[in-house]
């Protein structure tokens, strides 16, 4: 789960220290952006044929040019990177085909590194569950609070994949926090980027990253990639301030300031597993709220005000019984828990001990069960830090880690401290 907009503005400010000199140098004298797209309610790109044409997990249904920019005003395109929106196939929690979006990201300069150039597939943290809360959609409006991470990442010559995940911008409710559907699509949107042709990315080493919601995403794609997607070569993981564990999360964010990321994760379910029909529960306030939350951003009016306005609630003030205390909820919620499985890959796995979002012994206990399995994880802990600036001072180590992976650097981790 990720952060308020407060945070949200502090955490890009303090982003721009370190990253405005890289992208000043990157933006240059631009043309001026075409015209700007269509948010995906209105735009018939992201809505997948029916039915979907046959194919493999991350196969490329469509794509088109884009625009990546970090201007919120102009819109000027970001010098340097080639970039494309793309409609993929992924698959459901239940294994079932679905279309996702996203983006895909690729230097212009040729790459000079050994072997082929490196492609981070990147998961997004919490925006929302409206669809114009798609990073594909706000990484062409300079309005993603993750937009110079990515730039970062370009700056070093990384081509770069981004997932919207399941329902946030294509049809249908976003599967917020439901990790078997997130980590498939950000396991496939790396496929697809290989399979563009345009890209040039085929056979590309690749790294995982993702922080807050994006850390369940990256930590369950570490978890898949064996078996589910072999042919990537996954050569590192960076996994930061995981929701690893919903039911320890829930406990607390009930009462909270954050309660409101609590009931998106139970919309989330609610949509990835239509028989736990949260409908049910609700009581008038709650219903008011479902009404509210599906289309909600947090960059937008209406997200903050939410955020606001639900603070220190609990989930009894809008129920009339608590869905999460029974075995159907539990059960569910328990299958989408991260820790079962050893992830292949190198993983970086990073939390802020003052995390007022994301509990830090829960996230303590996955890189524990990491290591009981013989993963290979360097677990880092930052103590003057919550969420947001957790988020911030993982950054630079999860580059320097994800390029060491690239360069071929071992690494052993510190499973045994």
């Amino acid at each position: 789960m990720s952060i308020t907009v407060r945070r949200v503005v502090r955490a890009a400010v303090a982003s721009c220290l370190g990253l405005a000199m890289t992208a000043a140098a990157l933006q240059g004298t631009a043309a001026a952006a075409p015209q700007d797209p269509k948010p995906p309610a209105e735009d018939p790109f992201y809505q997948p044929p029916s039915p979907l044409p046959a194919g493999a997990p991350g196969d490329v249904i469509r794509s088109r040019p884009a625009v990546f920019t970090v201007d919120p005003v102009g819109h000027s395109p970001y010098a340097g990177v080639k970039s494309w929106q793309v409609l993929y196939r992924s698959e459901t929690v239940q294994g079932r085909p679905t279309a996702v979006s996203g983006m895909v990201l690729v230097p212009t300069k040729e790459w000079t590194g050994q072997s082929e150039r490196p492609l981070v597939s990147y998961a997004v943290g919490t925006r929302g569950l409206g669809d114009a809360c798609a990073p594909s959609y706000t990484l062409t409006q300079g309005m993603d609070y993750e937009e110079l991470f990515i730039a970062d990442a370009l700056s070093r010559g990384w081509a770069v994949a981004v997932t919207d995940m399941e329902g946030l911008g294509t049809p249908g409710q976003h599967t917020y926090e439901v990790g078997g559907s997130q980590g498939r699509a950000l396991l496939n949107v790396a496929r697809a980027a290989q399979r563009l042709p345009d890209a040039g990315l085929g056979g590309s080493p690749v790294g995982l990253w993702g922080y807050s919601q994006g850390g369940t995403t990256a930590g369950w794609a570490a978890e898949l990639a064996a078996t589910y997607a072999p042919d990537l070569a996954i050569k590192g993981v960076f996994a930061g301030g995981v929701p690893a564990d919903l039911q320890a999360v829930a406990k607390g964010l009930d009462g909270s300031p954050f309660v409101a990321l609590m009931f998106m994760a139970a919309v989330g379910y609610d949509a990835a597993y239509p028989e736990l029909d949260l409908a049910g529960y609700l009581n008038d306030d709650g219903r008011e709220l479902l009404a509210k939350a599906q289309d909600m951003c947090l960059v937008s009016f209406d997200g903050p005000l939410t955020v606001v306005q639900t603070a220190f609630r609990h989930i009894s003030d809008y129920t009339t019984s608590d869905p999460l205390a029974t075995p159907e909820w539990q059960r569910r919620l328990d299958a989408n828990k991260l820790g079962s499985t050893a992830p292949s890959a190198p993983v970086l796995q990073t939390q802020a001990v003052y995390d007022e979002i994301i509990p830090a012994g829960q996230a303590d206990t996955l890189h524990k069960a990491w290591c009981a399995k013989g993963a290979n994880v360097t677990w880092k802990t930052y103590t003057f830090a919550e969420h947001a600036t957790g988020m911030l001072w993982s950054e630079p180590d999860a580059m320097t880690f994800l390029g060491d992976r690239f360069a071929g650097k071992p690494v052993t981790g510190n499973c045994a401290a």
